[in-house]
C-alpha cells in the first residue's frame, strides 16, 4: 500500500505541472489581452504596455512561466485586479462560506440518494419502484434555477419562512441547502438505483438467495457492500467541487463564497483570481482520483494495488 501511494504522488506531480501548463496557456497565451480589456477601448498603445509591464504580463513567455510556478509554489497567486487583494486571502476568505453551503447539501443528498435507492432496489418493478423513478426523472428533467426562483418566491418572499438574501446566521442558509438537496435528489436517486440493481442480478446474489438468505439480508449485507465501488467514485470526485462552491445558489442569495467570487471574477475580467479558482480545483480533483485508488483497494480486497 505504502509503494502504491508513493508511486501515484510521484505520477501527481507531472499530472499538476500539465494542469499548470494548461491553465497557463489558456489565461496567458491562447486568450486575451488583459491590459487593454482593464483600461478600455480608448486606451493608448503606452498606457496599454505601462499597464503589462506592472502587471508582469510584457516579458517572454518562459519568464511569465516560470514566474506563475513560483507563484504556484508559494501558495501566493498575486493580486486581484479588480479590488488589488492578494488572491490567496480572496480564496481563504470564500472557502469556509462555500463549504457550510455545499457540506450539508452533499451529505444529505447522499445519504437520502443511497437510502431511497436501497427502498427502491427493494421493491424493485412494484409500483412503489416505478413511482421512485418517474419523481426521480421529473426532478431531474426541472431546472436548476426554476427550483432557486420558485423557492425564493413561494418559501422566502411568499411565506416568510426563510431570509432571501444574506449570510449573517445559519438560517441564511436553510432555504439554499433545501433546495440544493431538492434539485440534486432525483440524479442521485437513479444513479445509486441503478447500481444496486446491477448487483442484483449478478450469480453472488442468487446463490445467497439459494441458500436461504432474506431478500432484507441480501440486499443490505452482499448488495450495499458489493456496491461500494462505484459509489465510493461519485463520492470521492465530488468532494473537489465542493472547494469551488455553488455559482447559482451563492449568487442568488448572496453568499460570499468561491462560487460568488468566481461570477464576480468572470463580470469584472478578473484573470488572475479565475486562473486561481481554476487551478486549485484541478489539482484537488487530481488528488482526489489518488485517493479514490486507494479507497477502492480497501473496501475490495480483489482489487490489487500494482
Amino acid at each position: 500500500m505504502m509503494a502504491y501511494i508513493i508511486r501515484r504522488v510521484l505520477y501527481v506531480i507531472p499530472v499538476v505541472f500539465g494542469v499548470a501548463l494548461v491553465t497557463f496557456i489558456l489565461f496567458n497565451v491562447v486568450g486575451w489581452n488583459a491590459a487593454s480589456q482593464m483600461l478600455g477601448k480608448h486606451a493608448s498603445p503606452e498606457e496599454i504596455a505601462a499597464l503589462q509591464e506592472r502587471l508582469g504580463l510584457s516579458g517572454p513567455l518562459y519568464q511569465q512561466f516560470s514566474h506563475y510556478l513560483w507563484q504556484i509554489v508559494t501558495l501566493d497567486f498575486g493580486r486581484s485586479y479588480a479590488t488589488n487583494q492578494k488572491i490567496s486571502t480572496l480564496i481563504l476568505n470564500g472557502i469556509l462560506p462555500s463549504l457550510s453551503l455545499t457540506v450539508p447539501i452533499f451529505l444529505i443528498d447522499l445519504l437520502l440518494a443511497i437510502g431511497i435507492a436501497l427502498v427502491a432496489a427493494y421493491y424493485r418493478n412494484t409500483w412503489l419502484d416505478r413511482s421512485i423513478v418517474v419523481l426521480a426523472v421529473i426532478g431531474m428533467s426541472i431546472s436548476y434555477l426554476v427550483y432557486i426562483l420558485v423557492g425564493q418566491y413561494l418559501l422566502a418572499y411568499r411565506a416568510g419562512m426563510f431570509p432571501i438574501w444574506g449570510y449573517e446566521t445559519a438560517k441564511y442558509l436553510l432555504l439554499p441547502v433545501i433546495i440544493g438537496v431538492v434539485s440534486g435528489l432525483g440524479s442521485g436517486v437513479r444513479f445509486y438505483r441503478t447500481v444496486m440493481l446491477d448487483e442484483m442480478y449478478q450469480d453472488y446474489v442468487r446463490t445467497a438467495f439459494a441458500k436461504g438468505c432474506t431478500q432484507r439480508s441480501v440486499l443490505f449485507k452482499h448488495v450495499l457492500k458489493n456496491a461500494m465501488i462505484p459509489i465510493l467514485t461519485s463520492v470521492v470526485l465530488s468532494i473537489p467541487f465542493l472547494y469551488t462552491g455553488n455559482l447559482l445558489l451563492e449568487n442568488f442569495f448572496g453568499i460570499p463564497g468561491l462560487g460568488y467570487l468566481s461570477v464576480e471574477a468572470i463580470n469584472s475580467a478578473d484573470y488572475p483570481v479565475i486562473k486561481a479558482v481554476v487551478f486549485v480545483g484541478s489539482v484537488l480533483y487530481v488528488f482526489a482520483s489518488l485517493l479514490t485508488d486507494i479507497c477502492y483497494a480497501l473496501v475490495d480486497p480483489r482489487i490489487k494495488l500494482r
